[in-house]
């Protein structure tokens, strides 16, 4: 018998002690790399939030360039540069609400200006090559008949390329759409990335002039301002529906006082995250501090999604208290 390999002889296994300390050590070292990969993820790593679940995202500090890290001044100031832009407002159905697991069904664009108004609508079926459930036929009208001879996103999505990389990219919860986008396109291994400041989304702007309305949910805005559109959660009717509230509250951004404005800011529900970013500290850190200064809040959501929500005037008055000696946390990408 050749003891330096290992082998099986019946059930018994015979093994070279030399041989088997390798493979130990061997062992050990990719755990010990594996160990090291998780610390890196946990860490230093902050994945895409459109490829996250609805916990994953509630737990994020949002990058610098986000708009909500911006006071309100600045952010109205922003908004109205937005406004003067071409807009991409995009759309899509899918088969569920996570993008790593689910796949697009129904994509729509609608391009325009405030200026001239819509000047470029497409949109079409898209195959998802899986099932589609029941429970989300129920939602969006979609069934796995209807896109059976669609073709799959592999060949529709190029011929939306162009406008989806030009102007600011619109959508009503721009997360959700914009994770599906980067997924789908990561699958034919094309990258697909658009600047935190050419993106625009309307369930944030609606946050900020919509603050007291009981739902800013697109349907519910539908409703409320009463738009001409189509049936809800079809991608042409809410492209549609999306670009007459985009085209509304940025009109109202352009026409209204600075004073006015910012009063209507300063009542915004901005959830933790949001705060913590808007002061530059971790979440953890800034959850102490609102505590410490006795801001009031108000809790939304159920079980482990809820979350604090604080007034945006509240939190620009603490900071207006803070020390400008340099003392304060710098801002941190970090998922605690």
């Amino acid at each position: 018998m050749d003891e330096s390999k290992l082998f099986l002889k019946g059930t018994h296994i015979e093994r070279h002690p030399q041989r088997t300390q390798r493979i130990q050590r061997g062992n050990l070292n990719l755990w010990v790399a594996c160990f090291f990969c998780f610390i890196a993820s946990r860490y230093w790593y902050v994945p895409n939030p459109g490829l996250l679940n609805v916990t994953q995202q509630d737990s994020l500090v949002l990058s610098p360039l986000s708009p909500s890290a911006m006071r309100s001044p600045d952010l109205l100031a922003h908004y109205r540069q937005l406004s003067q832009q071409p807009l991409t407002v995009v759309d899509l159905e899918t088969t569920g609400s996570f993008p790593n697991t689910s796949r697009i069904t129904e994509i729509a664009i609608v391009q325009g200006t405030l200026a001239d108004g819509i000047t470029h609508q497409q949109s079409c079926l898209v195959n998802p090559e899986c099932p589609i459930s029941e429970k989300i036929v129920q939602v969006t009208g979609i069934t796995s008949a209807m896109v059976s001879q669609a073709a799959p996103a592999r060949e529709v999505l190029p011929e939306f390329w162009s406008p989806l990389n030009s102007g600011v990219l619109t959508a009503h919860n721009l997360s959700f759409d914009y994770g599906f986008l980067v997924a789908e396109f990561h699958r034919m291994d094309w990258e697909f990335a658009r600047s935190p400041m050419e993106q625009l989304c309307t369930v944030q702007l609606s946050r900020l002039l919509l603050a007291d309305l009981p739902s800013r949910s697109l349907p519910a805005l539908v409703r409320h301002f009463r738009f001409p559109v189509g049936r809800s959660h079809r991608a042409d009717a809410d492209a549609l529906a999306c670009w007459l509230l985009a085209n509304h509250l940025l009109t109202e951004l352009l026409n209204e006082p600075d004073a006015a404005l910012l009063k209507q800011f300063a009542r915004q529900w901005m959830p933790l995250k949001e705060a913590a970013q808007l002061l530059g500290t971790s979440i953890t850190k800034g959850r102490s501090r609102l505590a410490e200064a006795g801001i009031a809040y108000r809790e939304v959501g159920r079980g482990r999604s809820k979350t604090q929500m604080y007034r945006r005037g509240d939190i620009e008055q603490l900071i207006e208290q803070l020390p400008e000696d340099g003392t304060d946390e710098p801002t941190q990408l970090s998922i605690f």
